[in-house]
């Protein structure tokens, strides 16, 4: 039992927000011998065609590049503008028409779908910022300012699922898989984003299943002074149903929003974790699905009436993404909806989701369906990896609501999210 236990914490661990914990390491530390190069990959994404026709050799080579600097200006809305103004007017000035190794450094530009500028993206890669004498200044005050808390250097793509979200004062909210916790900052800081709420009467819980990662947990909500946070320590697939006092009866605590950003195998992350390159292949999808299936179930089994959960990934298999959402859909027998939050964030370039997809192992063999698969596979494959066979089932769901960011459309890393 104590075993069991063990390995679920370390699986849960696998893959996941690694990609936000080392958004704060220079890129390509400790990895100059790893050659960006997979064909197992590579023949597997272009065999699925979730790539459009004629664009894969881009995407590969945009995989293969380091991922841009991003930031994200963290706070309340008057403190935030400050720090706009000094980064417009002071720093972003001095960076224009700067040439570095060759490269022509591009002045700063704000993320066109995150609201009020507030986010902003660079061709200079982390490393550059880091070890370039021309840029010690802005690098200077990048970490002094993400350190005060009033930055966060954050990858693009993290930034987007809280804010599907639309997150309001009073909201109740749950992060199942929290750590590190950039996106637990973001959920914070909407709670408080009406400065006509003074004390909103909402809150953020925050789990993870990672006791040491909690710490990172208290030390992104320490910096923003917020009483509206708690810190949980649990396994997300049988996080605890909590209960409070209504009008002097106790009763079960419902969340209004939630956010399921849960394990996985990371290959949308390759830009940023190199040692992805080495280490991918298609059992991870094939481990990981179960564990993010039984968090989806117990996130929904904790969501009120009318509330929004978004799942989400950094990888781009449908084993991760559209699978887990179909099988939600199917388990939840009509009580969930699947909706399109792509007119939410104008801006942002996005793929539909898939409705057909298949499997293949790490040998090279596909399945198209369940019935395909052997016996001696059948522990390993499951039934709700694959496309439900009902047409009229499948035209229901409505997976192509599902957003998926692929990396070379606006030079980001690689994920799926989608809500209800």
């Amino acid at each position: 039992m104590g075993k069991r236990s063990r390995q679920r914490q370390k699986t849960q661990n696998t893959g996941r927000d690694d990609r936000d914990n080392r958004d704060n390491a220079g890129w390509g530390a400790g990895y100059a011998d790893i050659v960006k190069e997979n064909k197992l990959f590579e023949h597997y994404y272009q065999e699925l065609g979730l790539v459009p026709e004629g664009e894969f050799e881009e995407f590969m080579n945009v995989m293969r590049e380091p991922l841009p600097a991003t930031i994200r200006i963290t706070g309340y809305k008057s403190h935030a503008k400050e720090i706009l103004h000094c980064l417009k007017e002071k720093y972003f000035k001095d960076i224009q028409e700067v040439e570095i190794d060759g490269l022509k450094i591009e002045a700063p530009q704000p993320l066109k779908w995150y609201p009020d500028e507030q986010a902003w993206h660079t061709n200079m890669s982390r490393k550059i910022i880091r070890k370039s004498p021309l840029l010690e200044k802005f690098h200077q005050f990048l970490v002094s300012e993400t350190e005060s808390g009033n930055i966060s250097r954050q990858e693009a793509v993290s930034m987007i699922p809280p804010l599907l979200l639309k997150i309001e004062s009073h909201h109740k909210i749950l992060d199942m898989c929290a750590a590190p916790g950039s996106k637990t900052a973001q959920l914070i800081e909407m709670l408080h984003s009406d400065i006509d709420v003074p004390f909103p009467e909402g809150f953020v819980i925050a789990n993870d299943v990672d006791n040491k990662r909690c710490y990172l947990l208290v030390h992104q909500a320490k910096r923003l002074n917020s009483p509206c946070i708690m810190v949980v320590n649990h396994d997300a697939t049988c996080i605890p149903t909590l209960k409070i006092d209504l009008d002097g009866k106790k009763d079960i605590l419902f969340y209004d929003r939630i956010l399921c950003d849960v394990p996985c195998s990371g290959d949308g992350t390759m830009r940023k974790n190199i040692d992805v390159w080495k280490k991918w292949t298609t059992s991870n999808s094939l481990h990981l699905h179960g564990l993010q299936l039984r968090i989806a179930v117990r996130g929904v089994e904790q969501l009120a009436v009318g509330g929004r959960m978004v799942y989400s990934t950094c990888s781009l298999n449908p084993i991760e993404d559209e699978a887990v959402i179909a099988a939600l859909l199917e388990k939840s027998e009509g009580t969930l909806e699947l909706v399109d939050g792509s007119a939410d964030l104008p801006g942002l370039k996005s793929m539909p989701g898939v409705n057909s997809w298949k499997l293949m192992t790490k040998e090279g063999q596909w399945f198209s369906d369940w019935s395909e698969v052997p016996v001696s596979r059948q522990t390993q494959i499951r039934p709700t990896m694959f496309p439900p066979t009902d047409p009229e089932k499948l035209a229901n769901f409505h997976l192509e609501r599902c957003m998926r960011i692929l990396p070379h459309h606006q030079n980001t890393g690689g994920s799926l999210w989608l809500c209800w």
